[in-house]
């Protein structure tokens, strides 16, 4: 795991914006941050007892994604204002393809929104190596699985006279900085590699 400038530091409330390659992800970014992070969950989550419970002890809250987001947006401005962290996938679901933010996909607004009520930061961050997690093979002693994860530089809300340019330029900014991160965590990958091939050779 790697930090960039750490958002385990910043002092408030602030949101946390990660892409979203598997279900694990926020649970794995919960566990490497210092602080604790209530995300933004889809309300299918919310269909079994266990998958509540889990959730209710994360400090989630759910959003529907088919219906009017008020209710969340709300809530995730009340948590910042109180100082606390939240959590949104900017991605809106599962993205391992083009259409993710790291390979040229577009970020969705509402982190954007809130950032924008409350004047918080987002903080972009990059997790590679989740969905690696969901393959069985990778629990096998010979198979280790290794996880990755970046933080960047927090990103404020601009002075605009329209609402919605913010927002647009705040999404761009977001998006610049994911995809800043992911092709840093590739090179970092490569050069890990690059290192423990070299060790195997001596």
């Amino acid at each position: 795991m790697r930090f960039l400038p750490g958002a385990s530091d910043i002092e408030g409330g602030f949101i946390v914006a990660c892409n979203h390659p598997s279900h694990l992800d926020p649970i794995m970014v919960s566990l490497l941050l210092r602080r604790k992070v209530h995300w933004m969950a889809r309300i299918e989550f919310y269909g079994t007892w266990w998958s509540t419970a889990l959730l209710n002890v994360m400090g989630a809250f759910p959003v529907d994604r088919q219906g009017f987001a008020l209710g969340p947006m709300r809530k995730a401005i009340s948590l910042i204002r109180k100082g606390r962290v939240v959590g949104i996938c900017p991605e809106g679901e599962v993205r391992r393809d083009r259409l993710s933010v790291l390979r040229g996909g577009e970020a969705k607004r509402g982190a954007c929104l809130v950032a924008q009520q409350t004047g918080c930061p987002i903080v972009p961050c990059v997790v590679l190596g989740t969905e690696a997690l969901l393959w069985f093979r990778v629990y096998r002693m010979s198979k280790p699985c290794c996880l990755w994860m970046a933080c960047g530089d927090p990103i404020y809300p601009p002075s605009t006279s329209s609402r919605r340019e913010g927002r647009r330029i705040m999404a761009e900014k977001l998006e610049d900085a994911m995809r800043c991160l992911h092709q840093e965590l590739r090179r970092d990958i490569s050069d890990s590699w690059a290192r423990k091939r070299r060790e195997l050779m001596v």
